[in-house]
C-alpha cells in the first residue's frame, strides 16, 4: 500500500469512531505527521480523550494516560527512584510520560509547577529527574486536552506551555446526524478497543520523512513572512508571532499538503491550518466580544495571495 493509500485508511478509520469531525481529524493526523504536539480545547463529553485514545492506536504508538488535577506532582509524572533493600541502591522507577502518546486529560486542572515539568519533555524529548537526564521514547507526542477558562478549578496555561503545542482544536458540539449515530451506535469505547494499528513506527517515521520533504517555493515562504508581519503590526493582536511559531506555520502546511496528496505546500494549505496553529499563541486586541480565531481569519482576509 502506497503512502497515499495509508493516509487515507488512517483518516477514515478515524472518522469512524468520530463522526461528523472530519476537519478535526485531518488536523490531527497532520499535527502528528508534523511531529508536533496537539491541544484539544473544549467542554467535557464531546470525545476529547476518545480522539485521542483512537490517534494512539491508529497510529499504532504505546499510549499512557494522566489524569491531571491540582495535587498532581511532577514526580507522578517523570517517575521516581525507590530504594530497593535486595540491590542495595536506589532504582529508578519511570512515570507514565515514558510512553509514544501521553494523553495529558484536563491539563488546566493542575498546578503551574507540573505543567512546566512537561515543557522540558515536550521541547527536549528528555526529563531530568534527581539530575539525571533520560531520553524519552521516540516519537513522543503529547496530547492535552484542557476545558474552557470559564469552568471551576481550572488555571489558564501560559503562553510558554501554549507555544509548544503545534495546534490547537476544538471539537465543538456534534451536528444532527451524527449525534443521532451516536445515541444510537455503538460504545465509542468499544470502537476504539476494536480498532487496528495500521501504522508501524518505520511507517510513521517514514511519513514524517515525507513531510519535510515537501516543497514550499519562494513565493510561498513570502506569503507566509507577510502573515507573521501581519501579526506583529498591533492591529489585530497584543503582541505579533516570533519565529517558532512562523516554522510551525509551514511544517503543519507541509503535513497537510501530503495529506492532500501533493509535494508541495498550496497557499491553500497554509489558510486551512493556520487558525488551528496560531490562534492559542496570539491575544486579540481589545477583543470586541471575538475569540482569537476570528481574528486570524480576518488578518488572513486583509492579506494579498500570492
Amino acid at each position: 500500500m502506497d503512502s497515499q493509500q495509508k493516509l487515507k485508511s488512517l483518516v477514515g478509520q478515524l472518522n469512524t469512531v468520530i463522526v461528523g469531525k472530519a476537519a478535526q481529524i485531518q488536523d490531527c493526523v497532520a499535527c502528528l505527521l508534523a511531529g508536533g504536539h496537539l491541544l484539544i480545547e473544549d467542554v467535557p463529553g464531546v470525545g476529547k480523550t476518545t480522539l485521542a485514545h483512537a490517534l494512539a492506536k491508529t497510529f499504532g504508538l504505546q499510549f499512557s494516560r494522566v489524569q491531571f488535577t491540582s495535587d498532581l506532582m511532577p514526580s507522578d509524572l517523570s517517575g521516581v527512584s525507590i530504594y530497593e533493600r535486595g540491590k542495595e541502591a536506589f532504582v529508578f522507577h519511570p512515570g507514565p510520560i515514558f510512553a509514544q502518546v501521553l494523553l495529558a486529560d484536563e491539563i488546566n486542572r493542575a498546578s503551574p509547577k507540573t505543567q512546566s515539568a512537561l515543557l522540558e519533555a515536550m521541547e527536549e524529548k528528555q526529563v531530568t529527574v534527581e539530575g539525571e537526564t533520560r531520553a524519552l521514547p521516540s516519537p513522543f507526542f503529547v496530547i492535552a486536552t484542557q476545558n474552557p477558562h470559564d469552568q471551576l478549578g481550572t488555571y489558564a496555561l501560559p503562553e510558554s506551555q501554549l507555544d509548544r503545542f503545534l495546534m490547537r482544536i476544538s471539537l465543538g458540539y456534534p451536528d444532527r446526524a451524527a449525534e443521532r449515530e451516536l445515541l444510537a451506535g455503538h460504545d465509542r469505547r468499544d470502537l476504539v478497543d476494536a480498532l487496528q494499528s495500521l501504522l508501524t513506527h518505520q511507517e510513521l517515521k517514514a511519513l514524517q520523512q515525507q513531510v519535510l520533504a515537501v516543497h514550499a517555493a519562494p513565493p510561498l515562504l513570502n506569503y507566509v513572512q507577510d502573515l507573521i508581519a501581519a501579526s506583529r503590526t498591533g492591529k489585530w493582536f497584543l503582541q505579533g508571532l516570533s519565529p517558532r511559531a512562523g516554522i510551525a506555520v509551514i511544517r503543519a502546511a507541509k503535513a497537510q499538503a501530503l495529506l492532500c496528496g501533493r509535494d508541495y505546500v498550496a497557499p491553500d494549505d497554509v489558510q486551512a491550518v493556520l487558525p488551528q496553529t496560531i490562534a492559542h499563541r496570539l491575544v486579540p486586541v481589545g477583543d470586541a466580544g471575538r475569540g482569537s480565531v476570528e481574528q486570524v481569519r480576518a488578518m488572513l482576509e486583509a492579506i494579498a495571495l500570492p
